[in-house]
């Protein structure tokens, strides 16, 4: 008989389990020129000892094999609620978490498995420069590491001197450092993306080789789609020693290219200026029109029924030399609607089909976006930097927001609820573009932001300025977005037509776990007490109910912006109110409170799919606890104790 497991785990999603699971659907990360290669696949299940031979295009570098290790690695850890710092927090949908992302990643992976529709970020460059997360000894062990960057200042913020190493361009594994800081994050960020989901990463000359290989490695070098070229600058460049450095990159990747629908953005007012200039008798219902040629040129498949002859206004046939583009019944439906324009030059007639701004039903074109962007540049970062705090040196060279705004139009659909991650943060851009979008367009895209609290150099503009951490400027300027959308809203309510538009967003902090069974301490001669006390009282000393509700709702694959709804009930022995928590409309119900059979019944009675309580509820009442667990069982109930 199969013995059931009531305990609820505390670990985060085990990566290992799920690339076991789905071994037999071609994992892309352990694939190489169209064959299985199996030390790959031996690393990314966790296998010691793994050595990479260079007998084979395949990309390598030492720590390699660690940073695999650090990707399996699972965690304790949790998220806890920061009301007092979060605007709107019980109706937002918006999330912004602080601390490591790393920890934060593998913290998503029950939550927000497949539920991500884009994701944009914007790591470390490596320039030599950046000082970043990387375990900079590949013999350290994991308490040691974990020691290292666990350091604090008295404020409990974590100090940048031991978070940090230096990069430097002398360091021998300068590439190796950021592509093991690099690897285990995108990997977990690849797991999180829905099979039509799409991921946009910016980089420039110093690291988009190495991107390429890890990003080709992780996601499949068919689910490339583009490489996206930025021309950052106006120009300039009298400090440059050879050329005029004027452009970055954004790797283009889908989850699954298969599922990856076919591309379309909105026409922008400078296209629509240039372009669309002509006018006809549709013009009231369908806007100025453009012309394109409907003689087909070389490209084109020959298709013999592409030739025919179309009569021009004066009675003469015209012959294509190659076909048409459209069909004959195409073109005689659109010469009666009056869609087709002639044209008359030194070599006799040409045809052309009218595009019109709008299609019959009124909608807007739509056209292709470029992988060429040259129409925003990094100065408009800065000036938003101003705009909003007054003070460019706030945070030096961020994105501008319609940079980011480029990418959510081409990867998103305002009308289905898009979620967007960002796990680079920084000033908040993402957060920005995403409501900025939403009042533009009418949508109902949602934001998670992931920032580590970064220390603010003492001497630093943004320090002076009173913020301490990057974290809190990114918080900051999200405030002050939403407070400028609301200003808007109050002196010109008919400029934004969005009425659902999300102006608030929640704060979680990555914080230890509330609990003490969850640590997997081994029971010794030396903490047999401890041990036992766990058993008993699994709850930290000075943890906070609404904490712990958070962190068993994150591990038990809830989102954070599940519906939570406090349920009171009354205890008739002492008149004292008491209740649970109802999570997602009553999918879930998490007990903290106190357990009796009447709160049993009533639990029930309520059809949950799943119920977790505190183990010590149960305390000094077995009977109570046994009963409670086949009252469950009957009802079908997925009962859990911590």
């Amino acid at each position: 008989m199969k013995k059931r497991n009531d305990k609820l785990s505390g670990e985060s999603l085990n990566i290992t389990q799920k690339q076991l699971e789905k071994i037999t659907s071609a994992i892309p990360e352990v694939v190489t020129d169209g064959k299985i290669d199996w030390e790959k696949l031996q690393a990314t299940l966790g296998k010691d000892n793994i050595e990479f031979s260079n007998e084979r295009y395949v990309l390598n570098w030492a720590g390699k094999s660690e940073a695999f290790k650090v990707l399996q690695q699972t965690t304790t850890a949790t998220l806890k609620p920061v009301k007092e710092e979060s605007l709107n927090f019980e109706n937002t949908e918006n999330v912004f978490i602080e601390g490591e992302n790393l920890e934060v990643l593998k913290l998503l992976q029950k939550s927000y498995f497949e539920k991500i529709k884009c994701i944009i970020i914007d790591p470390p460059y490596n320039t030599g420069n950046d000082s970043f997360i990387y375990p900079d000894s590949f013999k350290e062990n994991k308490e040691d590491y974990e020691k290292r960057i666990g350091e604090r200042d008295e404020e409990g913020y974590l100090m940048k001197e031991g978070y940090f190493r230096k990069n430097s361009k002398d360091n021998g594994h300068y590439h190796s450092n950021w592509l093991s800081m690099m690897y285990p994050r995108l990997f977990l960020a690849k797991n999180l993306l829905r099979d039509d989901g799409v991921i946009f990463v910016h980089i420039d000359d110093n690291e988009v080789h190495n991107l390429r290989l890890i990003m080709n490695e992780i996601f499949g070098e068919e689910n490339f789609v583009d490489c996206i070229i930025w021309k950052k600058r106006y120009g300039g460049g009298a400090k440059e020693k050879y050329l005029v450095s004027m452009h970055e990159y954004s790797l283009f990747y889908s989850k699954n290219i298969s599922n990856l629908d076919e591309l379309f953005v909105p026409l922008d007012e400078k296209n629509i200026e240039k372009y669309y200039k002509l006018k006809d008798n549709n013009f009231e219902k369908r806007g100025p029109y453009r012309t394109h040629p409907l003689e087909a040129g070389k490209a084109v498949d020959d298709r013999p029924n592409l030739i025919f002859p179309i009569i021009a206004p004066d009675g003469t046939k015209i012959i294509p030399e190659r076909q048409w583009y459209w069909s004959q019944e195409r073109i005689s439906n659109a010469l009666n609607k009056g869609e087709i324009e002639f044209v008359k030059g030194k070599k006799g007639w040409t045809v052309h089909s009218k595009q019109y701004l709008r299609d019959e039903n009124g909608e807007l074109r739509q056209g292709k976006a470029f992988s060429i962007i040259d129409d925003v540049f990094t100065q408009h970062g800065t000036n938003e930097m101003i705009d909003i705090f007054g003070n460019a040196k706030i945070f030096p060279y961020p994105k501008p927001s319609n940079l980011i705004i480029k990418f959510l139009r081409i990867a998103t659909d305002c009308f289905a609820n898009d979620l967007i991650l960002d796990f680079f943060g920084g000033s908040g851009t993402t957060a920005h573009s995403v409501i900025e979008q939403n009042k533009d367009d009418g949508g109902n895209r949602k934001f998670i932001l992931v920032q580590l609290p970064e220390l603010c150099d003492n001497e630093s503009e943004a320090f002076k300025a009173g913020y301490k951490t990057i974290a809190d400027i990114g918080k900051e300027r999200i405030r002050r977005v939403i407070k400028k959308i609301e200003k808007e809203k109050t002196e010109s309510p008919e400029l934004i037509e969005n009425n659902q538009l999300d102006l608030g967003f929640k704060v979680f902090k990555l914080a230890h776990s509330n609990f003490k069974i969850w640590r997997g301490n081994e029971i010794n001669e030396n903490n047999l007490e401890s041990n036992l006390d766990i058993f008993t009282n699994p709850v930290k000393d000075g943890s906070k109910k609404e904490n712990m509700l958070y962190e068993i709702m994150l591990k038990a694959g809830c989102t954070l912006t599940d519906k939570v709804e406090y349920i009171p009930f009354e205890s008739h022995k002492n008149k004292q109110i008491i209740g649970y928590y109802s999570v997602n409309n009553g999918d879930l119900i998490i007990a903290l409170d106190k357990i009796n059979q009447k709160i049993v019944d009533k639990i029930i009675s309520s059809q949950p799919q799943k119920v977790i309580t505190l183990d010590n509820l149960f305390a000094g009442n077995d009977q109570l606890k046994t009963n409670t667990v086949l009252q469950m069982k009957d009802a079908e109930i997925d009962f859990k104790t911590i």
